[in-house]
This record gives structure tokens, C-alpha cells and sequence, in this order.
């Protein structure tokens, strides 16, 4: 896995009064109270227009040009063994979020290559809400998409079935790709003397349930500065919920121990401040010393600070560097899931069962480091799939 650090710079709380600390200085990017700086922030991206919908919803959105640097399959993905060419067989229509159209069709193309009697149809529309409703009305056997559940989908999905969805995870999401499942970060001002925060205390500060315990925070005081930032009240801006990346950041950093984290309000409480939309959070920190987003890392296009995450108070912070989303160690990373109907008790479909192996598999992986615009899956994420997939009869 190369780095590449040309457009950011390093630095170190501890050698504050040294200056900036040279990228080359730092034996790795996981160290205590290291922060990325966006030295030359991203190009500002807008919401798609309906023109642009309706292509991608008929065509899949248009892939984007690959990152400059790209991560080598990890050696511990296991190869996928094949069946015998005529074991199986059937027609199975699938659906895909709009960016996942070329990605999956991929992967059916090589599966389909193993198993000539089998035809898997991914027809549009491509929409990026795709989820659990797509399976309810029994029209397609699986549906790959590109984020997380949206709770109400699992809701009316229970309500049909009185069971969930089965949704297993098949592939990294993006690094910074505009529209492209990008990585998460939580961005505070240039200014700000922050270098790293735990899931931990960002609980305590955004949540109003405290699932992982502590008391609230409510000033940069209480996350340990001094001096003039010590009374000056934090400044939250978010996303108004439903929204994927809200959901997402609710999912890793709220949730905890199988309760569900709720928010901070915005509207009753003065330092919380919501958006409909994602495009503006790194600039309302730009100009707030006292503010702090989450947002995904294709929208950071001001100078702002861009965090080091850790989930407990005294793990290891990561970087959201090309190398710590693309190893899957930062932990706002994302992930692909393709979700099915398994109904418990019941078989699992043979067809559907291999398609995921396949997948998840060292071939399966290869097919997503050559398109080049998500990551693969790392050997102990494709594991951890293939240890669900065997949880299922």
C-alpha cells in the first residue's frame, strides 16, 4: 500500500511549538494526536441535477477518473473455488444503486463466465435508494447497494416478513469519490489546537442518549483545551436525519452496545445547526473557530482540519489518509452490501450463496481493485462476510 502525501501535511500536537511536522518525520499514520490538514482542498461538488438523475437512474452514474494511487489485494483474501460449470443454473433478476451499476455487472460478467447456465439480469433503473424495499414485493432476488439501511426500509421489510434483510458487506466503499460511497471525517477549523477525538467523546458530544456513558460534553474545555478555547461553547453542524451519511456516522458512533444513539436537536438546541445537505458542512467550519462537521471527504473543499478518529478514548487514532481508508483501519470508512431476502429456517439459494463467495473472494476483489474507484475488501472484512454467509443455513 503506497501513500500518497503530497497534498497534505502532517502534523503533531506534541511538536506544536516546532512547527509543522514533515510527513517523512512520522514513522506511521496511527500514531496519538495526529491531524490531516486539507492544503489543497477538494473541487467543490453540487448536487446532480434531474438531467444527470435520470441518465445515471437508465445508464449508471459515470465512473469517475481512479485515484492516482491504488491498493494491492490483500494477500489473506481467499481464492474462490468453482463448482463444476453445469451444478448450477436459473435466471435471477438483481437490482443496483446507480454508482454500483458498472461495478456489479462486473462481477455477474466473471460469475456468469464460471457458471454458463446461470443469468443474472441488472436492468434499470439504477437508483441510489435502493434497499430493503426493492425486495419486498418479491420482484428482484438481490439488490446491491451502496450504503447502510435506511432504518425505515428494515422496518416495513420486518413488518412484511417479520424477519430482517440479510445485507452482507462485498466491497470497500470510495476514498474521496464524489457521489462514490467517499469516507467520512469530522472537520474542525484550521485554528482549532484538536488533532484527534474518540467515537467516545464525539458520543458525548452529539448524542443525547450517551450509549457509551460519560457525561456531556458541551465546550472545547471539556475535550481538554485550555487558555481562551476553554469556555467557548462547540458548535455542532450535521445533517438532518434521514440522510446516508447521517445515518452512517449515527450507525458507528451513536449506536453502541445494540441501543440506537439519538441526536442533539437542532431548532432546541442553540449550538446544533442541521442542513438538508451534505455540500456545506466544511465550509460552515471554515468560518466557525468554534465549530466542528461530519462530512464525507469529497466534500472537503476548504482549508479545515480534518481529524484523526479513534473508537475508544486510548486506541489508536487513524488518519483518514489514502492508505488508512484504503487498509480499512481509519474508522469512518465505508462499506457495499448486497442485500437478499433469506427467510429463516429456509435454504439459502445456492446461486445467491455463490455469487456472494464469489464476490468476497481474492477474484472477486480483483475485479474491484481493476475498475478502481472503490477499494477491495481487506482479508479480515472478507472473513467476517464469509463467516456471515456460513451463519446462514
Amino acid at each position: 500500500m503506497r501513500v500518497r502525501l503530497a497534498t497534505i501535511l502532517v502534523t503533531c500536537a506534541a511538536l506544536t511549538a516546532a512547527g509543522a511536522v514533515s510527513a517523512l518525520a512520522v514513522p506511521d499514520l496511527n500514531a496519538k494526536e495526529l491531524a490531516i490538514w486539507a492544503v489543497a482542498p477538494q473541487q467543490t461538488v453540487t448536487k446532480q441535477t434531474d438531467e444527470q438523475d435520470k441518465y445515471n437512474q437508465e445508464h449508471g452514474r459515470p465512473t469517475p477518473a481512479p485515484e492516482l494511487l491504488q491498493p494491492t489485494l490483500d494477500s489473506s483474501l481467499a481464492a474462490y473455488k468453482p463448482l463444476g460449470k453445469n451444478q448450477l443454473r436459473g435466471t435471477y433478476n438483481c437490482g443496483a444503486s446507480d454508482v454500483l451499476a458498472a461495478l456489479s455487472k462486473d462481477w455477474v460478467n466473471e460469475f456468469t463466465q464460471l457458471y454458463p447456465k446461470v443469468r443474472i439480469n441488472l436492468d434499470p433503473p439504477y437508483a441510489g435508494s435502493l434497499g430493503a424495499l426493492a425486495l419486498i414485493d418479491g420482484k428482484l432476488d438481490c439488490v446491491f447497494v451502496s450504503r447502510e439501511l435506511k432504518p425505515s426500509d428494515d422496518v416495513a421489510f420486518r413488518a412484511k416478513f417479520g424477519y430482517g434483510p440479510t445485507s452482507i458487506p462485498i466491497s470497500g466503499g470510495s476514498y474521496r469519490h464524489f457521489g462514490f460511497l467517499d469516507s467520512m471525517g469530522f472537520v474542525v477549523n484550521a485554528s482549532n489546537p484538536v488533532n484527534r477525538l474518540s467515537f467516545d467523546q464525539l458520543d458525548r458530544l452529539l448524542s443525547t442518549t450517551h450509549n457509551r456513558g460519560g457525561t456531556p460534553i458541551r465546550t472545547w474545555g471539556d475535550l481538554g483545551l485550555t487558555g481562551e478555547w476553554k469556555d467557548k461553547p462547540i458548535h455542532i453542524y450535521g445533517i438532518q436525519p434521514w440522510n446516508g451519511f447521517e445515518e452512517f456516522v449515527r450507525e458507528r458512533v451513536l449506536d453502541y452496545n445494540g441501543n440506537r444513539g439519538e441526536w442533539r436537536a437542532a431548532g432546541t438546541d442553540p449550538q446544533v445547526s442541521w442542513d438538508t445537505t451534505v455540500f456545506k458542512q466544511a465550509e460552515h467550519v471554515s468560518k466557525d473557530p468554534y465549530g466542528i462537521a461530519y462530512t464525507g471527504m469529497a466534500y472537503v473543499d476548504q482549508p479545515v482540519k480534518v481529524l484523526s478518529l479513534s473508537n475508544h478514548d486510548n486506541d489508536p487514532a487513524y488518519a483518514p489518509t489514502y492508505e488508512n481508508v484504503a487498509s480499512a483501519q481509519y474508522p469512518l470508512s465505508r462499506l457495499v452490501y448486497l442485500n437478499l431476502n433469506k427467510a429463516p429456517g429456509r435454504a439459502m439459494d445456492p446461486v445467491l450463496r455463490e455469487l456472494i463467495k464469489f464476490v468476497i473472494s481474492k477474484q472477486g476483489q480483483r475485479v474491484v481493485e481493476n475498475q478502481g474507484v472503490f477499494l477491495p475488501l481487506r482479508g479480515f472484512q472478507s472473513a467476517a462476510s464469509a463467516q456471515q454467509l456460513r451463519s446462514l443455513p
